[in-house]
């Protein structure tokens, strides 16, 4: 056909296809994973002592908290990556996103003396059950295996994320479902429960607010929800599959933390029950039960494994999102921002290392390991929490400063969500002030020193302190922000 010249012949434009997404996963494979990293066999003791009880006690904070968490959290990073530093200091403020990323840090200074006392006890029951209540010995492990665990981290390995990624098979789901069958087993063969488990001990018995403390670990149970809300992109449907993914990974989780929980009822009275040792103290009273007491050591270097492997991943990880923050906005001294020659923060590690070593100490001085434990989970809690009250609040700002901003996932009714998860928290952050049963004879007021010092101290003054002595030459300008950078784990800093 001829063309007069100078006419430009338009062809009819086809409708642009979607581009496949890169690296996509489906529903149940970000269902899986987050339970993976929310699930966990160690605070089942802290819920077992409360019996059935221990159902409404994980029930109640899975409605007002993980859900929120877990909807908000993906609006927030299906629309803005770099983590809970960005959203907050999009939505708030660049110091109060310090604020937030400082507090997702320094909560691991808490949570790795905790973490590592359990291990400790449940290593005592592979070669003498009677040191699982040495304050001495629960120390020595502790600092012993943090200092290894530096060691590693340091060197850049590898092997971590295999480590970690098997834990959940070997440290909690085959140690989770033999306890639960156990424990049905020995309940079939006629064998009294050592907790009533009758309609009316359904609710916690009301001794004032201390019979409500126990609700708080649970908090630190659920958190980390964040940290997987970054691949929401990676969904072909996000508003569809995300809230599928995240109402499975809730009912595995309830099922993870339920079930385990209240098998070690069945078995272990709560006057006698461990909150680091319990895990160990019902197996060791099943596989004597069932004559198979050779199996303890076995189920204790499992747990054990699973324990190290949760402890090597997060050493690495929100060290890495502080140090990112840092050098972009110069809030920590160069000697703190540096990297050994394989490219880990080795001296943000040796200086958090020299802190946690102090707190395990602890463990050496209250003679009640049980206690320690206690005080360490709840100031974990507390610290963390922070996070989530500028999360929520920032969430809700950002909602209505940039409405139009695209988001992979809008989460619905996100203001309702908001306020229950603040409220939430901010009750937690209350409750955790209260000295629980499990604190023993200890003195109220030193119970508070001991929380209450190290929440504004490590959670408000340090931080405060970073930022205000800043200098504009600790600045490094080849740290820009990019898609992943400055979250709190290693995966999301990948996504």
């Amino acid at each position: 056909m001829d063309v007069p010249a100078g006419q430009v012949i338009t062809q009819p434009q086809r409708a642009p296809r979607a581009a496949p997404k890169l690296n996509a996963i489906s529903w149940l494979a970000l269902a899986l994973m987050t339970t993976s990293s929310v699930a966990s066999l160690r605070a089942a003791p802290t819920m077992a002592v409360y019996g059935l009880a221990a159902v409404f006690l994980y029930l109640v904070p899975a409605i007002v908290f993980l859900l929120p968490t877990a909807m908000v959290s993906a609006e927030l990073a299906s629309g803005w990556s770099g983590g809970v530093y960005r959203w907050v200091a999009e939505g708030l403020s660049k110091p109060l996103g310090f604020l937030a990323v400082w507090c997702q840090f320094a909560m691991t200074i808490f949570y790795y003396p905790s973490l590592l006392a359990y291990v400790a006890s449940t290593f005592a029951y592979v070669i003498n059950p009677s040191l699982a209540n040495s304050g001495v010995y629960t120390a020595v492990i502790i600092i012993s295996l943090y200092w290894l665990g530096v060691w590693v981290s340091s060197r850049g390995t590898k092997t971590v994320a295999g480590l970690s990624s098997t834990g959940l098979v070997i440290g909690t789901l085959i140690p989770g479902l033999l306890l639960v069958v156990l424990g049905f087993v020995f309940l079939g063969q006629g064998n009294p429960s050592a907790a009533p488990m009758n309609s009316s001990h359904i609710l916690p018995p009301w001794t004032g607010l201390a019979s409500l403390v126990l609700i708080v670990n649970n908090f630190l149970s659920y958190s980390g929800m964040e940290m997987n809300a970054v691949h929401v992109s990676s969904l072909r449907k996000p508003a569809k599959e995300f809230p599928r993914a995240m109402f499975l990974a809730v009912g595995l989780v309830l099922l993870i933390f339920i079930l385990p929980a209240l098998a070690i009822s069945w078995v272990v009275p709560s006057s006698s029950l461990s909150l680091t040792a319990g895990v160990m103290q019902a197996f060791d009273a099943f596989f004597a039960y069932f004559n198979v007491t050779w199996l303890t050591p076995v189920l204790g270097i499992m747990l054990i494994a699973a324990s190290l492997g949760g402890m090597l991943t997060w050493l690495a990880g929100p060290s890495k999102g502080l140090l990112t923050v840092a050098r972009e906005e110069g809030y920590l001294p160069p000697y703190l921002q540096k990297l050994n020659k394989h490219g880990v923060q080795q001296n943000i590690l040796v200086a958090q290392g020299v802190v946690t070593t102090g707190i395990a100490l602890l463990y050496a001085f209250i003679p009640d390991v049980s206690s320690a434990y206690w005080i360490l989970s709840v100031i974990t809690t507390q610290v963390y929490l922070i996070v989530y009250l500028l999360m929520f609040v920032a969430a809700m700002r950002l909602r209505r400063i940039a409405p139009a901003h695209p988001r992979g996932f809008r989460a619905p009714a996100l203001h309702v969500l908001c306020v229950v998860g603040w409220l939430a928290s901010a009750a937690a952050l209350v409750i955790g002030f209260v000295p629980p049963s499990q604190y023993g004879s200890g003195s109220v007021w030193s119970y508070l020193l001991i929380v209450g010092g190290g929440l504004v101290v490590v959670g408000l003054l340090v931080p405060f302190a970073f930022y205000r002595f800043r200098k504009p030459g600790w600045k490094q300008p080849d740290t820009e922000w990019k898609a992943g950078v400055g979250t709190t784990t290693e995966g999301e800093a990948t996504a």
